[in-house]
């Protein structure tokens, strides 16, 4: 007897799934009209500094809350710029609080929108698809933290990417929370600790804005250029990470292949 086919999903059970994630699109999408792609920028923190140091100094521990809550959701709707946030991170806290909050805030909000995108397309779409889609989100899913691991490591994979292809392949809670951290601790470490430098570069530029405004230039803005933290070196050593962490894979692939020659 065949296999009976699997029960295809009702209309109405699904359109009740995607309700999440469409909510987390429309803040997506409100958030980048609105905030803009320098919202989150040099010139902003240059812009509201006073304000901000002037909290941090009265209200330290609500301020790293606060601030944990803002990575969470900036990562959660893709916000654009939301990497400067552990840069800032690191000049506001200093990079042992800053490089922490920053792990803590943006493991949050890649978990929010894992869970929210595994089960509103996650499980269906597994449910829909192929044997061939199945037994590669198998093979993924029995190694996951290898590849998550590796994915996290290497600054190559959008972050939001990462959290999407985990959550369509059904992979579990527990290896992506503990990839997610353990991946993410490199990076938020370096630009925490540049973040810690960040007050010369803000004095740089604004002689470099001011000196355009003078010259009544039409494109005057501050600005931090992320690529000078990533440094060849720097790339070279978590895709060297990155490889380690797929270590466990290929162990496991060559065993495999010793005892089917057996």
């Amino acid at each position: 007897m065949s296999a009976s086919p699997a029960p295809d999903i009702q209309p109405g059970g699904f359109a009740r799934r995607l309700v999440p994630l469409a909510v987390i699109i429309i803040f997506a999408g409100v958030a980048y009209f609105t905030i803009g792609e320098g919202g989150i920028s040099l010139e902003s923190l240059e812009r509201h500094r006073a304000t901000i140091d002037g909290f941090v100094a009265g209200h330290r521990l609500l301020a790293a809350l606060a601030y944990i809550g803002i990575y969470a959701a900036a990562v959660a709707v893709s916000v654009p710029g939301a990497a400067f946030l552990t840069v800032a991170g690191g000049f506001l806290f200093g990079i042992v609080v800053g490089a922490s909050a920053a792990v803590i805030g943006a493991t949050i909000g890649a978990t929010i929108i894992f869970l929210i995108a595994r089960t509103a397309l996650g499980e269906p779409l597994l449910r829909r698809a192929g044997p061939r889609a199945n037994q590669l989100a198998k093979g993924f899913r029995d190694d996951a933290f290898s590849y998550l691991l590796f994915l996290r490591l290497v600054p190559a994979f959008p972050f939001f990417v990462v959290n999407l292809v985990a959550a369509f392949a059904g992979v579990r809670l527990s290896p992506f929370v503990a990839a997610t951290v353990l991946g993410i601790i490199p990076g938020a470490v370096v630009f925490a600790l540049a973040g810690t430098g960040l007050d010369s570069v803000i004095t740089a530029q604004k002689n470099l804005y001011n000196e355009c405004i003078g010259a009544k230039g039409s494109d005057c803005h501050m600005a931090f250029d992320l690529a000078g933290v990533l440094t060849p070196r720097l790339i070279t050593a978590l895709v060297a990470l990155g490889l380690l962490a797929l270590m466990p894979v290929v162990l496991k692939y060559w065993r495999g292949r010793s005892r089917t020659a057996i």
